[in-house]
């Protein structure tokens, strides 16, 4: 058996996927930056802040020592919030395997992935698809997408993953499985609003093909594949992120059409910042991104989510697989 398997970053999907791994055979050490979190953490075997209801299973070790959590290891997985991901990879050496499951984009508007190759990472990989860490940590079934150039990475991060109660995927294309990751919260943000509104089934499932086709015409720009957005991290996320009573985006949409704050109890809701990042992106390259443009405006104030949906059924009539 090889040496424990570092998941940086204890929150919900952090504690989740450091019980998958033992769940999957391998050791695991889950990495908290604060020292009081970790030492309650390794002491109550509970993430009752994050992910309450899961048991830290005996192959889950816990430290807030980054250095030696990533001792000797051949790769990591990288679970904090996309804000926090820049400072985390200054500290870690760059001949380990960085696998970003963030799902969201560095403070610049970077995708995560060539952020950390940019910072001299050689080995990068994304994991993304629809995983819920509520389910995840109880070990309901799930899969999801490991995705990287470096096909020895992904193998690697499959075999430490994949067990009866998790599927895993490999792919090529980061791009896609990336993007789709982050694409798919602004649309459930969306999803959310409808849900605040009531605008009910029919326009829930309007919003999510039209959303699908947006996310379609977005990662094609930049070269996905297609099939990429059919598959669990384009449409499997959407679907779960959209609908499901677990979403942070979604519920955070939900309390914005109530007039309600969308904070979620001091977690990260990632489609609140990248709304505008991917906004300001489809205006300076000339893209039509319109239910990004309305969730951008509504999160930055300048729309209420009435006017957002105005802005989306008041569009010119078209062909429905016009662009």
């Amino acid at each position: 058996m090889s040496g424990p398997v570092p998941v940086l970053g204890a929150g919900g999907w952090g504690t989740a996927l450091a019980v998958a791994v033992t769940r999957a055979g391998r050791r695991a050490t889950l990495w908290a930056r604060r020292a009081d979190f970790a030492a309650r953490l390794g002491e109550v075997r509970e993430n009752r802040e994050y992910l309450p209801g899961v048991t830290l299973l005996d192959g889950v070790g816990v430290t807030a020592n980054l250095g030696e959590a990533v001792a000797g290891a051949d790769f990591a997985l990288v679970v904090v919030p996309s804000v926090g991901v820049p400072e985390l990879l200054e500290g870690l050496p760059r001949e380990l395997g960085v696998v970003l499951c963030a799902k969201g984009l560095a403070p610049d508007g970077r995708r995560l992935t060539e952020l950390a190759r940019e910072m001299g990472f050689l080995r990068v990989a994304v994991l993304s698809g629809p995983n819920h860490a509520e389910e995840v940590g109880r070990g309901l079934p799930a899969a999801t997408v490991v995705a990287s150039t470096d096909t020895a990475l992904a193998a690697a991060v499959q075999t430490a993953l994949v067990s009866p109660s998790l599927r895993v995927y490999t792919s090529t294309d980061e791009v896609g499985v990336e993007l789709g990751g982050v694409l798919k919260n602004v649309i459930a943000l969306a999803a959310g609003m409808g849900d605040g509104l009531r605008l009910g089934d029919n326009a829930k499932a309007t919003l999510i093909t039209r959303g699908l086709r947006e996310m379609g015409r977005y990662l094609h720009s930049l070269g996905a594949h297609e099939d990429t957005v059919y598959g669990l991290s384009g449409l499997g996320d959407l679907v779960a992120t959209a609908t499901s009573r677990h979403s942070r985006n979604r519920a955070a949409g939900e309390a914005l059409a109530r007039g309600e704050s969308p904070a979620q109890g001091g977690k990260v809701v990632e489609g609140l910042r990248t709304a505008g990042l991917l906004d300001a992106w489809a205006s300076a390259h000339g893209h039509d991104l319109p239910i990004v443009r309305a969730v951008a405006r509504v999160t930055g104030g300048e729309w209420t989510p009435e006017m957002g949906l105005a802005h989306l059924m008041e569009r010119d009539a078209k062909a429905e697989l016009e662009t």
